[in-house]
Formats: structure tokens, C-alpha cells, sequence
């Protein structure tokens, strides 16, 4: 870390990023030209004007997977991510008899590799379009609702054209909160397959107690291969379907890196909040975190005590326990994170600053009773937050109460004309959906789910009255007995545990489902106003925050300008590009930590009980110290994991670790503790980002869990 970024305040540090942050940046492909200079003296040897192609490697071969990122790392489909971003997959094919999760998984050969959960998908961006002005053309003198509805229709238009081309998943996204619109165009892939995961004690070694902490030792990775039909075109899971053929795929680096070496990532960060207002910063760390940790918290307890019970229960539950299980630590380091650097104030200053350089500037009133607007807007939206983030989760936390509440939904959506309907309940959605009904059944236990959905409702029930919904009242009643009382009489008399049941009242006509008298589809139609009217509440909301917004972002944009710098759009799922150097980290007065760790850290670690259990085939591989062409050349030993200062957030987890000259030497998968908050907050002193060593998992391969003809496709010696 240069030392004069240790020297500065932090608030004066994270105010001025555009001037003083040069490793700052979730960068749109097309933003890199103009960052050119700055990145070839970072050290980067490629031309930063073959990275605004989407089309040309390096980042023709970084794809979507799942919610995260891979790359194609063969001309065979094969795709290399997380252990963590593929354990749904992992977790689909394993049950009691066949613990996959614990033991790992190496496919013999291809007629071996294992389906994933039928809902995944792995996409494949082909093109990135600028539509600003089409989508904003019916827009002009439109508030709340109108002006909703106009960006959305327009958006729909502009992607069911661009569907028209068979395999394509086409979507509408806006930089700079509604200041901008882009036509992202990605070929989905839906027949992808398992081939090699290695066991929960590598690729997940320390689980909670290490995760977001560094030093780290984890082997988090795992390889897919992505497979189309006998035709070349996507397909779903067919056994003569043939590897898919990427657009170019990485190279495994047959060097590692040491500190100070140049790196840089191209992934999928999900959302960052960097330009929210100082009230949002206020709100998320008053309220929103410290509640969310909360409800997460219990939510984690049910599932583990019901685990404790019910062996296969706990195998069932152990992707959705894994995602609680981050998402609290995420939260609370991004807690406590955004309280170290003093969050609220820094935006505050900086926020301020960009109102009275604006003030300043002629015929600037638009915009500045726009942000007005828009705070008074923000405002309001506190008067039901409670109640939302609770019935928010009924849906994700559950999985027969999520498909009865999609199966009513999906009624009321195909009475409309397929345009008109609510996006992810169109026509291109239904098959995604039939998906997820189909893997209910290894993902479900009703004893599990009632008393999940029992901590979530009995929270709802202790709300003021002011936040109450009749209708779910109606249905769970207001105290916790009568809560317990609907709920086992609604799972008793249900029969949606039923594959074919499911399926087929996901065909029914609108008369036959109106007909059914399941007792969980009657409860999810009891419900569907209420969440329909309060989904009518959030559009008008967003209708005018998409119109509000781009003012202060204008601002604030021509102000970094004036200070000599350009600004990249908050994270929002899209191909971004960071760039940084294998970094040391100083955590706190005399800590400091080095940016390498080895194999000798997991035997130091190892206690032989969860989650420090190295496996004994990797402990005796250590012990034997045949590390050779592996081994580091600093350390004399085998390399596991390495710390870079690369700008990333949730999202960007399986998102390769590029060197100067574009070849594959990591792959990320988590941030340290100290820089959680990145997500709303950039601190040069603490942001860290965590991969794995390519030189680890290629030891792995060959000595360790042996997979040599996957070795050898990765053409690496």
C-alpha cells in the first residue's frame, strides 16, 4: 500500500475517489479506454481498447454463473468458480447415501459429470448496448406509476426483439440510478454440469470462523462444464447433448504472482451503493443492518437446531444455511465497518460539497428541487420498512410457500397480454419457473419450513398496528397460537410436496386452479392482494426515484469532473473490470499481514474437527512436501491463497484473477473483514480482495484429489 494513502484520513480518503483513489473502480468495459493510461501504468501489456470489446478475450471468456461470476477455462466448456457459487449444484446431487458435499466429487469422464439443479444457468454476455433514448422517450412529463410504467414497457419491448434470436436471455439495466439504460444480450446456457468439486474441508476450510478473515487457506473452487444440444444451440440436460464451445477461454498462468505484481479481475459484481444519499448511509446503518443481522440470526438457529434433528433435513437446508451464514457475517462486518470509517459523515461532507458547488452554477434549479424531491421521497420510505423486510422473506426463505405465491401470481400475470405482464412471470420465465418447482423436492422438509416461517411471521405479529396487513392476518392470525394453528392446518392439508402436484397446477388453467382446494394455494390467493398493492406502492415509489435521481448524479458527476476525474456507475450485476496489485494489508496498529498464505497455515489451523478438518489425503500430500513446479519460489512451499487491493463485492465471487499479460493466477471468492463495507464505502487502507492460488488447485489436481485429464484440457504442465 503506497504510504501516503496510510497517511491521510480516511474521510479525506474516501471523499475525493475520482483524485486520490487510482485503484478504485468497478469499470464498465466500455470506461476502460479512457482509464488506458492510468491501467498501462498500473502495468497492464495488453491494449485497454481490446477490453471495451465484449467479444474479444479476455472478457469474452468471463460469463455469469448462477448469481456470481466463472470464465471458460477450456475450448471444451469447461468453467472454473467457486466452491461456495456452485455448493446449490453440489448440494442437488448429494443425500445421505452420497454426501457430496462432504466427500468432494471428480468425474472419471464426461459421461460421469453430473446435472445441476434444473434452474441454474450460466450466461454468456454476446452485447452490451446503449437504449438511454428509446427508453426514456414516452417518459417526458410522467410521475410515480406513469413514469414506471413507461420505462418498463419500453423495456420490455426492447427485450422481447432481442430474444427473437433463439438461445438469447435478454435484460434492461440503468447506470447512474436511471441516468442511463443499456440492452445487456447473453446467450444462456442451461445445461451445465458437475466435474469436479473437492471436499467441504478444502474447498470450505474454516467456514464461518475464516470467513470475510485473512489470513485465509481455503480451496474454493469447483469445475462445471457447460454443454448445448446436438445442434449447437442451448438446450436443457440431455445425455447427447455435446460441450459447449465458448468464444475463447482463459489460460491457466504456469507462473504465480508475489507481492507488488499486477492484477486485474473482470466479473459480475451484484450492487454496490456508493452513490446513495447520506440519509441512506444513516438508515442502512441505524437500522437496515443491525435489523436484517438480526432476523437472519434466527433464521440460521432454526435451521441448525432442525439439522440437529433430522440428519437428511440438514443436507436438504445446507445451501440455504450457507447463504444465511454469509449474509449475517457479510452484514455485520459491513456494520461495523461502516461505523470504523465513519461513514455517515464522510458522505455527508462529500454530499454536501456537490449541493453548494452546484447552488453555484447557473439555471441549476431543476436539479436542485429534484434531489429535494427525491430526499423527501427517501424519507417516507421508512414508514413500512419493518414490515417489508419481513414479508420479503417469506418467499426466498421458503419453498412450498414461494411456489404457491408464484403459482397465484402467475395466474393473475397470464390473464394479461404477455407484454403487459409483470417481468419474471412472462412468457420467456415460465420455463425457469417450472424449474424451480421441479427441485423443491431436495431442498424441502415441512417441519423446517413451518418453523422458519414461524420466526419470520411471529417477528410481523409483534409490529404496530400500523404495519399490519389485513389479509395476513386473516390468513396467520395475531398471536403466536394462532400462527402455530394455521400453519400446521395449512401444511397438513396440502399436497403441493408433490412434484407432479406442483407441476401440474403451474399448467392449470385459470379454472382449474381457482377449483383446486389446496389448503397452501388458497392461503397464497388470500395473500395476493395484499402483496399485489403493496408491489403497485413500490413501483410509484421507484417510478419516482428513476425520475429524480440522475439529477444529483449529473451533479455530481460534472463536479468530479471539475476535479479531474471520471466516475463509474454503483455495481448492478453487469460485466464490471477492477484493476490493483497483490497487496500486503495492514489491519491496525503493529498488525500487518502478508499477502501470500501456504499449506503450512492449513496444518497450523488443523484441529481435526469442523470446520478445521483438513482432509488426511491432503495432509499427508502437505507432510510429503511434494510441491514441485508449484511450489512458490518466496516461500519455498505451496501457495494457497493471495491478497490484492482489486475493488469487488458480493457478485464477484468465481471472478478470475488475471496477471499483466491476461493469463488466469487467481480466482476471487471472498474480501476481509476490515472492508466488508466496500459495497457502500471504498477505504484504500482496508479494501482487500481473497483468491484462491491457481497454483493450489493445480496441485490439488495432480497430487492430491489426481483429476489428470482435467489437467491436461487446461493445457497447464
Amino acid at each position: 500500500m503506497r504510504l501516503k494513502t496510510l497517511l491521510i484520513p480516511a474521510a479525506v480518503a474516501m471523499a475525493c475517489p475520482a483524485t486520490v483513489l487510482a485503484d478504485e473502480g468497478m469499470w464498465m468495459p466500455s470506461q476502460l479506454p479512457t482509464i488506458g493510461k492510468q491501467l498501462r501504468e498500473a502495468g497492464y501489456l495488453g491494449d485497454p481498447a481490446d477490453l471495451a470489446d465484449l467479444t474479444k478475450p479476455p472478457l469474452s471468456a468471463v460469463v455469469k454463473v448462477g448469481g456470481a461470476t466463472g470464465a471458460f477455462v477450456s475450448n471444451e466448456g469447461l468453467v472454473l468458480t467457486n466452491h461456495h457459487v456452485a455448493f446449490g449444484v453440489i448440494q442437488y446431487n448429494s443425500n445421505a447415501q452420497r454426501d457430496l458435499i462432504e466427500n468432494g466429487y471428480v468425474a472419471a469422464d464426461r459421461t460421469q459429470e453430473l446435472p445441476a439443479n434444473p434452474d441454474f444457468r450460466l450466461r454468456v454476455t454476446t452485447g452490451f448496448d446503449k437504449v438511454t433514448d428509446q427508453v426514456l422517450a414516452d417518459t417526458h412529463g410522467k410521475t410515480g406509476r406513469a413514469f414506471y410504467d413507461a420505462v418498463d414497457a419500453a423495456g420490455k419491448q426492447l427485450v422481447a426483439d432481442c430474444e427473437r434470436e433463439p438461445g438469447m436471455r435478454c435484460s434492461l439495466v440503468n447506470m447512474f440510478y436511471g441516468s442511463d439504460y443499456y440492452l445487456v444480450k447473453q446467450l444462456e446456457l442451461r445445461d451445465v454440469r458437475l466435474v469436479y468439486a473437492p471436499p467441504r474441508a478444502i474447498g470450505n476450510y474454516g467456514d464461518e470462523v475464516d470467513n470475510f478473515v485473512w489470513p485465509r487457506h481455503s480451496g474454493d473452487f469447483t469445475v462445471l462444464r457447460a454443454y448445448v444440444g446436438p445442434d449447437g444451440k442451448p438446450a436443457a440436460y440431455a445425455k447427447e447433448n455435446k460441450p459447449y464451445t465458448p468464444p475463447a477461454h482463459l489460460q491457466v498462468a504456469s507462473e504465480g504472482v508475489k507481492q507488488g505484481d499486477f492484477v486485474m479481475l473482470a466479473g459480475y459484481p451484484g450492487v454496490t451503493y456508493r452513490h446513495r444519499t447520506a440519509a441512506e448511509f444513516a438508515d442502512q446503518i441505524e437500522w437496515r443492518l443491525p435489523t436484517t443481522v438480526a432476523v437472519l440470526k434466527q433464521l440460521q438457529g432454526v435451521i441448525e437446531a432442525g439439522g440437529e434433528r433430522d440428519h437428511a433435513a440438514s443436507i436438504r437446508y445446507a445451501a440455504q444455511l450457507q447463504s444465511l451464514k454469509n449474509s449475517i457475517k457479510r452484514f455485520s462486518g459491513e456494520l461495523e465497518g461502516l461505523q470504523r470509517s465513519d461513514a455517515v459523515t464522510t458522505r455527508r461532507e462529500d454530499e454536501t460539497a456537490v449541493l453548494d458547488w452546484l447552488r453555484h452554477q447557473p439555471d441549476s434549479q431543476h436539479e436542485q428541487a429534484a434531489i429535494e424531491q427525491a430526499a423527501l421521497l427517501i424519507a417516507a420510505g421508512k414508514d413500512a420498512r419493518d414490515r417489508d423486510l419481513l414479508l420479503g422473506l417469506l418467499g426466498p426463505q421458503s419453498q412450498l410457500m414461494r411456489a404457491a405465491l408464484m403459482i397465484e401470481r402467475l395466474d393473475v400475470e397470464r390473464a394479461k397480454p404477455d407484454a403487459a405482464r409483470e417481468t419474471g412471470y412472462q412468457q420467456r420465465d415460465e420455463e425457469l419457473l417450472a424449474s424451480q418447482l421441479r427441485q423443491i423436492s431436495r431442498r424441502y422438509d415441512p417441519t423446517m419450513e413451518k418453523a422458519l416461517l414461524t420466526a419470520l411471521l411471529h417477528r410481523y405479529q409483534q409490529l404496530p398496528a400500523a404495519q399490519h396487513v389485513p389479509e395476513f392476518d386473516e390468513v396467520f392470525g395475531r398471536t403466536p397460537a394462532a400462527l402455530s394453528s394455521a400453519l400446521d392446518s395449512i401444511y397438513a392439508a396440502t399436497r403441493m410436496g408433490d412434484e407432479a402436484e406442483r407441476l401440474r397446477l403451474f399448467k392449470a388453467s385459470q379454472e382449474v386452479l381457482r377449483s383446486s382446494d389446496d389448503a397452501l394455494l388458497l392461503a397464497a390467493r388470500k395473500l395476493q392482494p395484499a402483496l399485489l398493492r403493496m408491489d403497485e406502492q413500490r413501483k410509484a415509489r421507484e417510478g419516482d426515484l428513476l425520475r429524480l435521481r440522475p439529477s444529483y448524479m449529473k451533479a455530481l458527476m460534472a463536479y468530479r469532473q471539475t476535479q479531474g476525474g471520471a466516475v463509474y456507475p454503483d455495481a448492478n450485476s453487469t460485466l464490471r473490470v477492477s484493476y490493483g496489485k497483490v497487496t500486503p494489508l495492514i489491519a491496525r496498529d503493529a498488525v500487518t499481514y502478508g499477502p501470500l498464505t501456504s499449506v503450512v497455515g492449513i496444518v497450523e489451523k488443523n484441529t481435526g474437527k469442523p470446520p478445521f478438518d483438513a482432509p488426511q489425503p491432503l495432509l499427508a500430500a502437505i507432510h510429503k512436501g511434494d510441491f514441485g513446479r508449484y511450489i512458490d519460489p518466496v516461500s519455498k512451499t505451496m501457495p494457497v491463497n493471495f491478497l490484492s487491493n482489486l475493488d469487488t463485492t458480493g457478485g464477484n465471487s468465481g471472478s478470475p484473477v488475471l496477471n499483466a499479460r491476461g493469463e488466469l493466477v487467481g480466482l476471487n471468492f471472498d474480501s476481509n473483514w476490515e472492508a466488508v463495507s466496500a459495497s457502500w464505502m471504498y477505504d484504500p487502507r482496508y479494501k482487500r480482495a481473497i483468491h484462491v492460488d491457481m497454483r493450489y488447485m493445480r496441485w490439488l489436481m495432480d497430487k492430491v484429489y489426481p483429476a489428470p485429464q482435467l489437467l491436461k484440457e487446461l493445457g497447464v504442465p
